[in-house]
């Protein structure tokens, strides 16, 4: 028996077909396995698909032999000719000289070495809507407008019942309602200009803020802030004055890179002096992953690929400064504590958040790789990013049916909690955090790192312990008090992790942008719709006026505290309308 090679059960067997599993083998694995089986004078072809599934079939049976086969019955040249697909069993067909091809979002990485250099479409889409997003960009058939397009895809929305959710009423906004959520909306579009510098976004608006101590820094254009004001405001690039300021915050920020691909914290507005470090001297490594992003969702939404071509060589040390920070070569990245967005609580090492950023800055540089024409280059990133995914699955997400033919680290051992509801917040080599980040979670599904089903025992449970209650959302649940193993003496500073208070289980309106676009992409519109309602009047509160826009709120009474009009909490806010729809009449 071949060493870690288990056979698949009999009804996937037949006289053409050895079916096995076989998991996370590497290249130099199959190739081994390969050679081996010619070593036995055995004419066999070894497909490897999906990180588990391997076949041995007869020599030349593939599906792009079969391909090319029906070519030559119908005498069609490959070149009017288009194949989609996932997984390695795909690769054959993408060989075919001439031949189109459609790469769905959730490919596997031993296509994604295939088609590197191939003519292929990325889609970034997963399943049958990658398929029809590439299907429109050959321009086979007419875009969807986007009524069209949701009903095409009403077939796949989750329903539950209103009796899970615990709500009198699960319907869409009263006109009141509507009306109340489309205010905000225009006041977030009012709050954003006010928020616009010469430099960029700043975090927050500076003439509404009293500026003083240790808050100097706010007169400065933020690269975490700035990025996520980008993602978030995306959908308004057609404004002339919100677009220069997206560019312009790009810029100043790629401005400043270090010589080995340091992106700055943030950039005084005042003085235009880069800050490296933010509290206690800690490098912030979600500055770099966030601004990869945001410049991919810029070139995508401005095609204005002079301007990717004028950074190009400062995006590239950005991505090796943080490939840097995988001191291991395990895929994932070595957070210092305190060394991203809650830069006043103590998690590190392999922080979920952190992580899936990391995934997703690899798809975004692959992607602007494509469009410089760096195709294999690109290759290289996108299946480094699948890689990474797994890495993310089988490190944060326990179970039970963990593969143990291998020796385990201690940290892999949290599969002893059981099967898992949620993504842990953190792993090291000595132990992990059980509690759920949350936001990292909304992550993990916005940008495809786990699948529908898992984001729906996520949501579940998240539902159930309440962080959306009184607004959405607490950023972690639950909060560390004093006493916990988790506790930090230097929560007390400035009195901003006190339980339920900042980073600590307070609600952030940024988050709860996007728990709203979490909840519709899972299907469920109508209790997107209400949650933002209630975000709506989250935002509106405000402690000296209405439709402040606060930083963040108390976890457990919802009153607004920290700076007013902020800037990640209006952008997200925005974007929370626009994936709903809401600028358009609901009808």
């Amino acid at each position: 028996m071949y060493p870690g090679i288990e056979k698949q059960p009999d009804h996937y067997q037949n006289n053409y077909k050895s079916s096995w599993f076989y998991d996370n083998a590497s290249p130099d694995d199959i190739d081994a396995l390969r050679k081996r089986l010619e070593e036995g004078e055995l004419d066999t072809n070894v497909i490897y698909s999906s990180s588990r599934h391997l076949d041995v079939l007869p020599k030349f049976a593939n599906k792009g032999n079969s391909l090319s086969w029906l070519l030559k019955f119908l005498e069609m040249d490959p070149k009017n000719a288009l194949v989609a697909g996932d997984s390695g069993n795909d690769s054959a067909m993408f060989t075919l000289h001439g031949i189109n091809g459609i790469v769905v979002g959730n490919a596997q990485p031993e296509l994604l070495r295939e088609v590197r250099s191939k003519h292929v479409f990325h889609s970034e889409k997963i399943a049958y809507e990658g398929v029809i997003e590439g299907l429109m960009d050959y321009e086979i058939i007419k875009p969807l407008n986007k009524k069209n397009w949701e009903r095409l895809l009403q077939r796949d929305e989750l329903t539950i019942s209103t009796n899970f959710l615990d709500l009198e009423e699960v319907t869409g906004l009263t006109n009141a309602q509507y009306e109340f959520v489309m205010d905000g909306y225009e006041k977030a579009l009012q709050a954003l200009k006010r928020n616009i510098t010469k430099m960029g976004f700043a975090a927050c608006s500076l003439d509404d803020n009293e500026i003083v101590g240790t808050d100097a820094n706010y007169r400065s254009v933020w690269a975490r802030d700035g990025a996520i004001a980008i993602t978030g405001s995306i959908s308004l690039i057609d404004d002339a004055e919100i677009r220069e300021c997206q560019r312009i915050t790009l810029k100043t920020l790629l401005d400043h890179v270090t010589p080995n691909g340091q992106i700055p914290s943030n950039v005084s507005i005042d003085s235009e002096k880069p800050d490296y470090s933010g509290v206690g001297g800690i490098c912030s490594i979600d500055s770099g992953l966030w601004v990869i992003i945001a410049f991919h969702d810029f070139i995508k939404a401005s095609h204005d690929i002079d301007f990717l071509r004028e950074h190009y060589d400062s995006l590239m040390n950005v991505m090796d400064w943080l490939g840097a920070q995988d001191g291991n070569n395990d895929a994932l990245l070595e957070i210092p504590e305190a060394g991203d967005w809650t830069d006043l609580f103590g998690r590190s090492y392999n922080v979920l958040y952190d992580e899936v950023l990391w995934y997703r800055a690899n798809i975004c540089f692959g992607r602007m790789l494509e469009l410089l024409g760096k195709n294999e280059k690109a290759g290289d990133y996108i299946s480094w990013s699948q890689i990474i995914k797994r890495e993310i699955l089988i490190n944060f997400w326990p179970t039970t049916k963990n593969s143990l033919y291998d020796s385990i680290t201690f940290a892999e051992q949290q599969f002893s909690l059981g099967d898992a509801r949620y993504l842990l917040a953190q792993v090291t080599p000595f132990d992990f955090s059980w509690r759920c980040d949350v936001y990292g979670n909304i992550l993990a599904f916005l940008y495809d790192v786990v699948n529908k089903e898992k984001a729906l025992q996520t949501f579940r449970f998240m539902w159930g312990a309440g962080v959306n209650d009184p607004y959405p959302v607490s950023n972690v649940y639950p909060a560390v008090n004093p006493g916990d193993p988790d506790w930090r003496p230097y929560y007390t500073v400035n009195l901003l992790n006190l339980p339920q208070h900042y980073h600590n289980g307070g609600k952030w309106p940024f988050v709860g942008g996007a728990w709203v676009r979490y909840l519709n992409k899972l299907g469920l519109r109508n209790t997107a719709l209400n949650e933002l309602f209630k975000l709506a009047e989250l935002n509106h509160q405000g402690v000296n006026h209405d439709w402040e826009f606060n930083e963040w709120a108390h976890g457990r009474t919802g009153r607004p505290m920290g700076k007013s009009f902020q800037t990640w909490s209006i952008t997200e806010y925005i974007a929370a309308c626009h994936d709903l729809k809401l600028t358009q009449k609901l009808k």
